[in-house]
């Protein structure tokens, strides 16, 4: 089966029907689920997505996403970390967030390209949409 990372971007715009890309969102998901691709998250992103919508969205709303989020969920390695400190270091025509370069790193070790973010930075480091 197919895999795509999602990012804290298309979480949130998800759950948060004033985002801009709220209806993007809703019908991306509805044709990963169409697809039968798996939508995947990083530990790193379970922890960037809590954060975003308890200061967003309030408590109660990242309790209950937090509680009932199916989704799979890849723990970043040490080489991961390792990989993700490097493309920080590299590439200083960017500011890749520490949790984007260790969701790049873990596509790169699953050998997944495509992401459903909206964070341009995903396309700048040559990962598609799904």
């Amino acid at each position: 089966m197919a895999r795509v990372l999602v990012d804290t971007s298309a979480v949130y715009a998800l759950l948060d029907r004033d985002d801009a890309h709220h209806t993007k969102a809703k019908a991306a998901l509805g044709r990963l689920r169409g697809r039968r691709v798996e939508p995947l998250l990083t530990n790193f992103i379970v922890a960037e997505c809590h954060a975003l919508l308890l200061a967003r969205l309030g408590p109660d709303m990242a309790r209950r996403w937090l509680s009932s989020s199916a989704w799979s969920v890849e723990r970043v390695t040490e080489a991961d970390e390792a990989q993700a400190r490097e493309i920080i270091c590299t590439r200083l025509d960017q500011r890749y967030s520490y949790t984007d370069a260790t969701s790049f790193a873990v596509m790169n070790r699953l050998k997944i390209r495509a992401a459903f973010a909206f964070d341009r930075h995903f396309a700048h480091f040559g990962f598609g949409p799904p």
